[in-house]
């Protein structure tokens, strides 16, 4: 397998920056990876916090312990101005994977072309 093919996988697969790291470009992959982890964070902090709103409106008997009714209000809740957080970092996250996937490509294909060129 080749080092480009090596490095596109682990963007893909594994988080987005590590492809970078393995071609030994630092300064790119580690910001790819600060930026992923933080959206990473807000996602997360998010659909726990939403969770657990959630959670408690049931234990507090506001709303049915119902497959139905929890659906329901967990659709309306991701339309809510409050969940918008979670739908940005979302977004953030998914556009840092693709970039980093895109770049990572770009980048390995470049030091292949020079590592030729030099043989």
């Amino acid at each position: 397998m080749k080092k480009i093919e090596k490095a596109v996988l682990l963007s893909a697969l594994l988080f987005p920056g590590s492809g970078h790291v393995f071609l030994k470009c630092y300064r790119v992959g580690t910001a790819l990876i600060i930026t992923a982890l933080v959206a990473s964070y807000f996602l997360i902090y998010g659909v726990i916090h939403q969770a657990l709103v959630l959670a408690d409106k049931i234990i507090y008997g506001e709303i049915q312990p119902d497959l139905s009714t929890i659906l329901a209000l967990v659709s309306h809740q991701s339309t809510s101005a409050e969940f918008q957080s979670v739908n940005t970092a979302t977004m953030v996250l998914l556009v840092v994977w693709l970039v980093g996937l895109v770049d990572v490509y770009r980048v390995g294909r470049n030091q292949y072309r020079r590592a030729i060129t030099e043989h």
